[in-house]
């Protein structure tokens, strides 16, 4: 979903999709950190690659913001950029912005990267919506070696090991994710055809 930031400043949507006639996603994710600089726009990028690979890309759409408004309408930060691009991960074209009210409603899962950003979610969130919040983590399957990680650590003051370790932590989450987000399509209705009736 592109956001109001990325269209004033002219970015490109944020989905990476080309259609703009597409028919819309069935499930909408939202992942979340503290400035939307390093750890949500990195699990932004690994989880739609692991969905283009489950063939998903068309029925999820995933986008990425902040609790705080730091960095409003930068890229994320240069080592983040580095790290995922050494994995395959394209996160250039993204773009800073912060949560909006209007988020809790528009997207079925907001997934805080720790427990201080979750309970910001949770201060802002409609009660009927807090089921829609949970932490990334908690998608990591029992048998990785790191299921039981609590939370992604913010590696903005550290070395080039703690932006690995996210990576880490977001491709092991995503592992768990893309099933869970499988078995939620199959029980939603099919995707309405874009195309025009004959």
């Amino acid at each position: 979903m592109s956001s109001i930031l990325s269209r004033w400043l002219g970015q490109p949507d944020r989905t990476g999709s080309d259609d703009a006639a597409a028919a819309p996603p069935r499930l909408r994710v939202l992942m979340v950190c503290m400035g939307n600089i390093c750890r949500s726009p990195t699990a932004e990028a690994v989880l739609r690659a692991h969905l283009v690979q489950a063939g998903l890309d068309q029925d999820v759409a995933v986008d990425s913001a902040g609790t705080h408004a730091y960095h409003l309408g930068s890229p994320p930060d240069a080592r983040s950029r580095e790290a995922g691009q050494q994995r395959g991960y394209a996160l250039g074209h993204l773009r800073a912005r912060k949560v909006q009210p209007q988020d809790y409603a528009d997207f079925d899962l907001l997934l805080a990267m720790d427990w201080d950003n979750l309970a910001l979610l949770e201060e802002g969130c409609p009660s009927d919506l807090r089921p829609r919040l949970r932490r990334l983590t908690e998608f990591i399957p029992a048998d990785h070696a790191l299921a039981g990680a609590p939370v992604v650590p913010d590696p903005y003051y550290g070395g080039p090991a703690g932006f690995e370790h996210v990576l880490d932590l977001i491709e092991a989450a995503s592992q768990g994710l893309v099933p869970h987000l499988q078995a939620r399509l199959a029980g939603l209705p099919p995707r309405a055809s874009s195309s025009a009736p004959d």
